[in-house]
């Protein structure tokens, strides 16, 4: 009976609010409109839930409007996204998946998720991993990636360990932090500060923002696999689903 009781209430809920949507404002007099908004304040004090059948439809709604702007983005950036010229890959370089990750050495959440990553280069030798640089988390981010890059331009075969040092470092990674850990891979400071100044990476942080902002991406770590972007630390069973989906269907969902 409460069932019952309840939907009729909402499809009346639904009737007047139709009606009151629909109808111009002078429509219903002070009155009405009193009787009204009072009718849908009760309604909702004693069926509080459907507040979260709201939010949760909202952010439904908001979940697919964003994923379909990444999947266009996606689409239409295919170079940029999974082959570009500032970046460079750990794993298989020619791997039948490519998993692609935004992220910046001072993100907490990337630190964390690089174990994630970790885990699937160690079992899946054939998954490509490109390292997308996105410093976000401020001018010592951006410091870092400066080294980053320098580190990239002399010493390409060092990188993929510098990153992972630079990332799984304790502190606030910086220009001396960074430089630290290249010096402690053979790479001289002199050399280093000698290529930033020669070849500042302005270019690669432009694409890397652009794209991010083409990609509905605000946050890392985030991922691109696939027609998809995959938004913060979603851990490894998602990406290896997504790795597998990729190897069934050609998709990083399969219908």
């Amino acid at each position: 009976m409460a069932l019952s009781l309840k939907s009729t209430a909402f499809s009346c809920l639904t009737a007047l609010s139709t009606v009151f949507v629909s109808l111009p404002a002078h429509a219903l007099d002070d009155q009405q409109k009193k009787e009204f908004g009072a009718f849908i304040k009760e309604y909702l004090i004693e069926n509080p839930e459907i507040m979260l059948e709201v939010q949760e439809a909202l952010e439904r709604k908001q979940y697919d409007t964003r994923n379909a702007k990444a999947a266009e983005a996606v689409a239409d950036n295919q170079k940029t996204i999974f082959q570009s010229k500032y970046d460079l890959s750990l794993g298989n370089p020619n791997g039948d998946v490519t998993l692609v990750e935004f992220f910046d050495y001072n993100c907490g959440y990337c630190k964390r998720a690089m174990s994630d990553v970790d885990a699937i280069l160690k079992t899946d030798k054939n998954v490509r991993f490109v390292l997308k640089e996105f410093p976000i988390l401020g001018p010592e981010s951006l410091e870092a990636h400066k080294v980053s890059n320098a580190v990239k331009l002399l010493a390409p075969e060092k990188y993929p360990e510098f990153q992972r040092t630079l990332l799984g470092s304790t502190g606030r990674a910086n220009e001396a932090s960074a430089i630290e850990v290249a010096e402690s891979l053979g790479i001289k400071e002199a050399d280093i500060r000698k290529s930033m100044a020669a070849n500042p990476n302005d270019a690669q942080v432009k694409e890397a923002y652009q794209l991010a902002t083409n990609l509905g991406i605000t946050g890392t770590p985030s991922y691109v696999i696939g027609n998809e972007a995959i938004f913060g630390a979603v851990g490894t069973t998602p990406l290896k689903e997504k790795i597998a989906n990729m190897r069934a269907c050609g998709k990083a969902t399969c219908s």
